[in-house]
């Protein structure tokens, strides 16, 4: 890196660097572990020192398995996109009024975890509910790692509550789609001109001083997979440039599910299949409990979880994912 001049070179050498320190540390630990193994076994012949080898030994055996599990696992492949940020999608699904307002529920859990660890929420666009909550809500959270934390999210959420608008008691099932989209700055994908159709409209607004009172929304449509992208901030320029990069977002996540659902079909762990249609979670309000169908784990803090605090299944689906990638490892080399 001292060597680099050009600016975002350095950028690209301090990522790469960030990347590759990790594997070198625990290379070197374990080397140092295991060259410690050696000496303690020589002394053990020393008749005034083996007692004392011997037991130090034996902790150092025990932590060996930790230590060589934590090299081989990064070393394992990783996803390319692990520390980039990522775009949330949060979609009502069926059940109504009581569908917008679980997006809603789910969208401040995520926004209050990514507060928790620094990263940025910035709302791209959203369409409220009638009761309340969301409809649809896109965000860009910004920061280290947010794709690698939350890109086990993607799927159907359930809910089973008593909705607010309920009058009888009766609970009621309904669920919202999540999706995380990996957002890569330096990826290429490439898009022709006679592939997208672009059309400016004039966006609505809640009244008053934010209703958009000229044609400066941009949608933009992919016509060889129909994906439609919009952006309605004031400036039409900006709305361009902001719909471009969405699509780009979008079309690379494309290649990334097909890539995923290859790569699920020789795995017995559906953590990560990329089938964003898969009920992944329910949240059950009368029991207090949340369970994840994908590794048959279930929590019995949903308050807690409601409130941010889900690194309890983020850690669990990440462990279930990286033994799956063990596993691969090892039948692939013995």
């Amino acid at each position: 890196m001292g060597a680099a001049s050009d600016g975002a070179e350095i950028v690209r050498l301090s990522k790469e660097h960030a990347e590759l320190k990790p594997v070198a540390d625990a290379v070197q630990t374990l080397a140092r572990a295991r060259a410690e193994a050696e000496d303690l076994q020589a002394m053990a012949s020393d008749p005034e020192m083996a007692a004392m080898a011997a037991d130090e030994l034996e902790a150092l055996n025990a932590r060996l398995p930790e230590l060589e599990r934590e090299v081989a696992l990064l070393l394992a492949p990783r996803d390319a996109d692990e520390n980039a940020s990522a775009v949330l999608e949060v979609r009502a699904g069926t059940g109504g009024d009581e569908a917008a307002i679980f997006a809603g529920d789910l969208f401040r859990m995520y926004s209050r975890y990514a507060s928790t660890r620094g990263w940025r929420v910035e709302i791209d666009s959203l369409t409220e509910g009638d009761a309340g909550g969301y409809k649809e809500v896109i965000a860009t959270v910004t920061g280290e790692g947010v794709f690698g934390r939350l890109k086990f999210e993607s799927g159907v959420h359930r809910v089973q509550r008593v909705p607010a608008t309920e009058s009888q008691g009766r609970i009621h099932t309904s669920a919202a789609t999540v999706a995380v989209l990996p957002e890569v700055e330096d990826v290429e994908i490439e898009i022709h001109d006679k592939d997208i159709r672009i059309d400016t409209y004039r966006s609505s607004g809640s009244g008053g001083q934010h209703v958009n009172t000229t044609d400066s929304a941009v949608r933009i449509t992919h016509l060889p997979t129909g994906i439609m992208v919009t952006s309605s901030e004031k400036s039409q320029h900006v709305n361009r440039d902001k719909a471009m990069k969405n699509l780009r977002v979008r079309l690379y996540d494309m290649q990334r599910q097909a890539k995923d659902l290859a790569r699920s079909d020789t795995r017995k762990s559906q953590v990560g299949s990329g089938d964003r249609s898969e009920r992944i979670r329910t949240y059950n309000y009368p029991q207090g409990r949340v369970s994840d169908h994908r590794i048959n784990l279930t929590l019995h803090s949903l308050p807690q979880i409601m409130e941010g605090d889900i690194d309890p299944l983020l850690n669990a689906l990440i462990a279930e994912d990286q033994a799956a990638r063990l596993a691969d490892l090892e039948a692939e080399f013995g």
